[in-house]
C-alpha cells in the first residue's frame, strides 16, 4: 500500500488563524488560474469547479473542503501547492460532489473514517487515470494502484476487514481535504459572507437542514448533466459516465425491461368481424383490431463462467412467467461461450420443462457465435435476449439482424454499443 513518512502534521497547517489579505489574494489568483486551466484541458471538471464559488475558510479549514455548493479553502494550504496540484485538488472536490459521498456514508451507516479513506483512494485513482492535474505530493495523498479496478465499496470492505493490520490513523492523516459530514448541527456558521473586498469568507463549518441538502443535491445533478453534455462522454471517468447515464436514462429493473421487450413483439391485425367502436360515431364501418398473442423469442445464456446455475434458473423462471401470459409462443433457448450448446425449443405444450433445462458451457466468450448460429439455423426471432457479463472477445454481434436486449450482470459500468440493456440483480423483485 502506498504510504509516506510525511504527514500533514509535519506541515505548518494551523486549523484556525486570522486571514492575511496578501496571502488570500495570492491564493485566489492561483485558484482562478487553476480553474481556467481545467476549463481548457478538462472541460467537465472545469465546468463543475467553476460553479463552486471560492470561500476563504482560514477560520476552520486547514486544507480544502466542499459541501456541494462552495469550495472552501485555507489560503496557506493553497499557496503551498503547485498549479497542477491545484487542478488535482479541484478535481478531487468535484468528484466528492458527483459521487455524493456524504450521502453514501450516512445512508449505509458506515464508519466515517474508513468511508472517507476509501472514497479518497477511488477519487484520486480516477483523477490519476484521467490525467487531471498532478497527484498532490506537497502533502501526503491516498493513492494505491492495487485499487485500480476496485469500487469504493470494495475498498471500504478491505479496510474494514484489515483494520487491525492497517494504521488507520496514518491513512486518515493522508486525506487531502476536509470531509464535511453534512450534519445539520455540524457547524455554527450560516452562509458565507462577503468581506470588505467583496470576497466570500466562512467563519465556521457549514450546516444545512435536510431540505437544503436536498436542494444542493439537485443543483449538483443539474450541473453534472450540463457539464457532461458540454465535455462529451468520451472525456469522463467511468464512474461519472455511469452516473450521467442513470440521470439521463433512468435505470430499469431487468425484469421490467424483459417483460416490456417480450410484450412489444405481440402483433395485431384488423378484421371487419371485429368492428371499431370509434368508427360507429362517424357512421363509417371500419375494421377492428384483433390481438394475436403469439410471440417468438430467442434466448442465449453466456456460460463462459459468468452465469451461475442459480442465476440461470432465476432468469428462465422469469421468462417462463412472462410467456405464460400468452396463448401461443415459441422460445428458442441455448447456451454459449465460444460456441452454441444445448439448443432447445419451448411452447405452451412443454413450457414446464424449461425448469429442468441444464446450462452448458464454461469456455471463452464470443458473442458472434450467437448470430452465426441463428443465421445457420435460419432463426430470425422477433426479439433476441442475451444474459451476459458484457465482456465479449471481439464484436457485440450484428445490430441489423434482429432486435436485441442485453441483460448484463457483474459490472454496471458496461454499456452496450447498441440494443436495449438492463443490469441483472437476482435480489430485485
Amino acid at each position: 500500500m502506498t504510504t509516506t513518512k510525511q504527514s500533514k502534521k509535519d506541515v505548518d497547517l494551523p486549523t484556525a488563524y486570522e486571514t492575511v489579505p496578501e496571502e488570500d489574494a495570492q491564493a485566489r489568483e492561483k485558484l482562478t488560474t487553476a480553474r481556467v486551466a481545467l476549463l481548457l484541458k478538462a472541460t467537465f471538471f472545469g465546468n463543475m469547479a467553476t460553479r463552486l464559488p471560492l470561500v476563504n475558510a482560514d477560520a476552520w479549514c486547514p486544507t480544502a473542503a466542499t459541501d456541494g455548493r462552495y469550495f472552501y479553502y485555507s489560503s496557506k494550504f493553497i499557496n503551498m501547492l503547485t498549479e497542477k496540484e491545484l487542478e488535482f485538488l479541484f478535481g478531487h472536490e468535484v468528484l466528492h460532489n458527483v459521487y455524493d459521498h456524504i450521502a453514501a456514508t450516512k445512508l449505509l451507516k458506515r464508519n466515517p473514517t474508513l468511508s472517507n479513506i476509501a472514497q479518497d483512494y477511488i477519487i484520486n485513482r480516477d483523477l490519476v487515470i484521467n490525467n487531471i492535474g498532478k497527484l498532490i505530493t506537497t502533502v501526503p495523498a491516498l493513492y494505491d494502484r492495487k485499487f485500480d479496478d476496485w469500487s469504493s465499496d470494495e475498498v471500504y470492505d478491505y479496510l474494514y476487514d484489515n483494520a487491525e493490520k492497517i494504521d488507520i490513523d496514518q491513512l486518515a492523516d493522508m486525506l487531502v481535504d476536509e470531509h464535511l459530514d453534512g450534519q445539520e448541527g455540524e457547524g455554527s456558521g450560516g452562509k458565507p459572507e462577503e468581506d470588505e473586498n467583496g470576497n466570500l469568507k466562512s467563519k465556521s463549518r457549514p450546516k444545512y437542514s435536510e431540505e437544503e441538502r436536498k436542494k444542493i443535491k439537485d443543483e449538483i445533478k443539474e450541473s453534472l448533466i450540463n457539464s457532461a453534455k458540454q465535455s462529451g462522454s468520451g472525456n469522463l471517468p467511468a464512474g461519472v459516465k455511469r452516473i450521467v447515464q442513470e440521470l439521463t436514462e433512468p435505470k430499469m429493473d431487468w425484469r421490467e425491461l424483459l417483460e416490456m421487450s417480450i410484450q412489444s413483439t405481440v402483433k395485431s391485425d384488423y378484421s371487419f368481424q371485429r368492428r371499431s367502436r370509434k368508427a360507429s360515431q362517424t357512421n363509417c364501418i371500419l375494421p377492428g383490431m384483433i390481438p394475436e398473442n403469439t410471440i417468438d423469442v430467442a434466448i442465449s445464456l453466456d456460460m463462459s463462467g459468468s452465469i451461475s446455475d442459480a442465476m440461470g434458473r432465476d432468469m428462465l423462471s422469469e421468462v417462463k412467467g412472462i410467456m405464460e401470459q400468452f396463448t401461443d409462443f415459441r422460445i428458442r433457448l441455448w447456451c454459449f461461450d465460444t460456441g452454441v450448446y444445448n439448443y432447445a425449443e419451448f411452447d405452451p405444450s412443454n413450457i414446464d420443462e424449461i425448469d429442468e433445462y441444464q446450462p452448458t458451457g464454461g469456455g471463452g466468450t464470443d458473442f458472434m457465435c450467437n448470430w452465426n448460429f441463428m443465421e445457420q439455423e435460419d432463426i430470425q426471432p422477433e426479439r433476441f435476449i442475451m444474459f451476459t457479463d458484457g465482456y465479449p472477445f471481439g464484436e457485440w454481434g450484428r445490430e441489423e439482424y434482429c432486435d436485441t436486449v442485453f441483460i448484463i450482470h457483474g459490472n454496471e459500468d458496461i454499456i452496450p454499443p447498441w440494443g436495449n440493456h438492463a443490469y441483472y440483480d437476482m435480489k430485485a423483485k
